[in-house]
């Protein structure tokens, strides 16, 4: 394996290049499963960076995620283009020149917001996003309202609602802390790493560049990261608008204009809970649910929408602990369009988790007209 040489830490990457980093660790080992923390160890970069690398090579489809828990991933078809790729040549004057110090300046509109009402946003990863109606207008404007009146904004739902998605359109500044169980206060802040000479140096994390840039941090998964962890941004959300880091010396970071804090939590996901401190600081909060009539525009099989539908009913009444959500819809028609419906409807039963699987089947029947079961391999091909 080639380990990749990481620049030196006080220096600043330039644009993709940490995505090109982590590409090469995993296009080296194609068949090997990394967590962020490993990739951190080889590159000598912080997890919470490697992990924000991860999620968008993920998105973009070049990677692929493994496993939630633990969060691990590895290469696909496609990495090792990107791994490949070189970096954009910086122009020495770029470097040399200091940067002018910021003036202070009222919060604003996040860039990828709409010219025009309902109409589509492009997403960092290139796919377009739909507007979607929220206290009367469109939710990206309502959400870059919250910003300009600093009011932290929690979106709740089940998987695959698009949450994410809303947030990425909203926010074209976007840093991200991907939460889990494992998510540390490093994650957050930042944390020494070792240079190639052996010295080390204190690399800050997305919430410190987020305070000192005045851009918007989410913390994706809130309510799976510990308690004790996650009231690190407290202090950047209240009235001070500044951080200590203990581990830096007590170095205190303050909040330029700008700065905004959102986060996004998954109800039935083992192990999501919504603390009190944390509900009282997100005094925003907004239910996502799937779009299915998008699901219907965007070339989904009226079917599988009906299943998703009735599903999404039972749930609503406890009868049923999951229903498919638009994320399970668009990967229905890319597997139609590969093979047949019913083997993209034999798969929606196989995603649903076991105890529900039956009631899944029966609605599948129902719409389908056939009896399927989930997929599973059959005699050798001959």
């Amino acid at each position: 394996m080639t380990t990749p040489t990481a620049p030196a830490t006080g220096t600043r990457m330039g644009n993709g290049e940490l995505r090109r980093m982590v590409a090469r660790v995993l296009a080296d080992n194609p068949t090997t499963e990394y967590s962020p923390r490993d990739i951190a160890k080889i590159t000598g970069r912080s997890s919470g960076a490697i992990g924000n690398a991860l999620k968008t090579l993920t998105t973009a489809g070049n990677a692929e995620q493994t496993s939630t828990k633990p969060l691990r991933y590895r290469a696909n078809a496609a990495t090792a283009t990107v791994a490949a790729a070189t970096a954009p040549a910086v122009p020495p004057a770029a470097t040399a020149t200091p940067r002018p110090a910021k003036r202070a300046r009222k919060a604003t509109p996040a860039p990828a917001t709409p010219t025009a009402p309902g109409a589509p946003v492009t997403r960092p990863n290139g796919q377009l996003y739909h507007p979607r109606t929220l206290a009367g207008r469109a939710d990206v404007e309502v959400l870059a309202t919250m910003r300009a009146s600093e009011v932290p904004v929690l979106l709740y739902g089940p998987p695959g609602t698009g949450k994410t998605s809303l947030i990425e359109a909203a926010f074209g500044d976007l840093l991200t802390v991907q939460g889990d169980g494992d998510t540390t206060v490093a994650d957050f802040v930042g944390e020494y790493t070792q240079n190639p000479d052996g010295t080390f140096a204190f690399v800050h994390g997305p919430l410190p560049r987020a305070m000192r840039e005045g851009r918007v941090l989410f913390v994706d998964d809130a309510t799976l990261i510990p308690p004790t962890v996650l009231s690190c941004v407290y202090p950047a959300m209240d009235g001070r608008r500044e951080i200590v880091i203990k581990a830096h010396a007590g170095e205190v970071v303050k909040a330029e204009p700008g700065f905004y804090i959102c986060a996004g939590h998954n109800p039935g996901v083992h192990g999501a809970i919504l603390s009190d401190a944390l509900a009282s600081r997100f005094a925003f909060q907004v239910q996502v649910s799937s779009d299915y009539e998008l699901a219907v525009q965007l070339g989904v099989d009226t079917k599988a929408v009906k299943v998703a539908r009735n599903l999404a009913t039972r749930h609503s009444k406890g009868e049923i602990g999951w229903a498919p959500q638009l994320r399970e819809l668009l990967a229905f028609q890319k597997i139609a369009t590969a093979t047949d419906p019913a083997t993209a409807a034999a798969n929606l039963i196989g995603t649903a988790p076991e105890d529900d699987r039956p009631i899944v089947a029966e609605v599948v029947k129902t719409v389908f007209g056939t009896a399927l079961t989930p997929l599973t391999l059959g005699a050798r091909v001959r």
